[in-house]
């Protein structure tokens, strides 16, 4: 694997099959696509677990792991201090840094509109890579660009005057969630369903999220949530869906579905016995097993 990062936000990018001679960041700023030149770096972490290591260590003293020293001609480099690291590692046997690289995302990478099914062209929005619907106006916000987008509000908002500060008024108030029709829309990137929210519980903008992918504000959504923040109701605290956490809430509740996963065969067993039918219990359990690994 090759990896390059941004400079600005250190993002990283899998740029293995990557020929172009540049790629955008997600931060919008250009990274150069050139071969990382490694240097001779003292083992100093595991790249397993990102742990510090004795000089002469064999195996991690924290997660076990071999401590690999002869590296030979491995093409994992680190982006951030050009250390050679093992090409399995998660972090970087030099300075420890986690190895998380995105997906290239290349001017011109089309998605289908979750709304209306319609091809959404790339394109910038205060520097943030954003796909937009030219059909339904749509927006779908990748990754934490989302929050980036929350943050340049936030910063224009610590910016501004008192006297624009008092000019500025939320474009969203008192709005009734519960009274808007219902829909469900899709990731674009993996076709599950996406949760739906209301926007800091007050805003009454309800956006869709997907834990691994990103964000869907359907058309003003965005103006919304800017009027909201801009106006001082949604307070200082920055954005709280970042996509970290999301993922870290989906990881969490994939486990607690699966640590229940023995209680809800055994009940299941019990049910298919008092009926005498095994296939009702088969039948269950592929679909809580499609449930749980959805």
């Amino acid at each position: 694997m090759r990896l390059v990062a941004c400079s600005n936000c250190h993002t990283q990018y899998d740029v293995t099959d990557v020929i172009a001679k540049s790629i955008p960041c997600r931060c919008g700023s250009e990274i150069e696509n050139v071969p990382l030149r490694p240097i001779a770096a003292r083992i100093a972490r595991c790249g397993s677990c990102g742990a510090g290591v004795l000089s002469e260590a064999s195996t991690c003293q924290y997660c076990g792991c071999e401590i690999i020293r002869e590296l030979g001609d491995h093409s994992l480099i680190c982006p951030e201090c050009f250390a050679r690291s093992p090409d399995a590692s998660r972090f970087c046997t030099g300075c420890g840094v986690a190895f998380r690289p995105e997906r290239v995302r290349i001017q011109g990478h089309e998605l289908v509109c979750p709304a209306c099914s319609t091809l959404m062209p790339a394109r910038q929005v205060s520097g943030v890579g954003l796909n937009e619907c030219l059909a339904c106006h749509g927006l779908w916000a990748p990754d934490d660009s989302f929050d980036l987008l929350v943050g340049r509000a936030i910063e224009a908002r610590q910016q501004a005057s008192a006297a624009e500060l008092q000019q500025l008024r939320p474009r969203v108030t008192g709005s009734n969630p519960s009274r808007q029709s219902v829909q469900y829309r899709k990731c674009p990137e993996c076709d599950a369903q996406m949760h739906r929210s209301n926007y800091r519980k007050t805003s009454g903008v309800i956006i869709d999220s997907c834990a691994e992918h990103g964000i869907w504000l359907d058309a003003d959504e965005l103006e919304q949530i800017a009027g909201f923040i801009l106006s001082g109701a949604a307070g200082e605290r920055p954005a709280a869906d970042s996509a970290a956490r999301r993922r870290q809430r989906a990881a969490s509740a994939a486990a607690i579905a699966r640590a229940t996963l023995p209680l809800e065969l055994e009940r299941l067993d019990r049910a298919a016995s008092a009926v005498g039918h095994s296939g009702i219990a088969v039948e269950s359990v592929v679909n809580l097993l499609c449930k749980i690994l959805k």
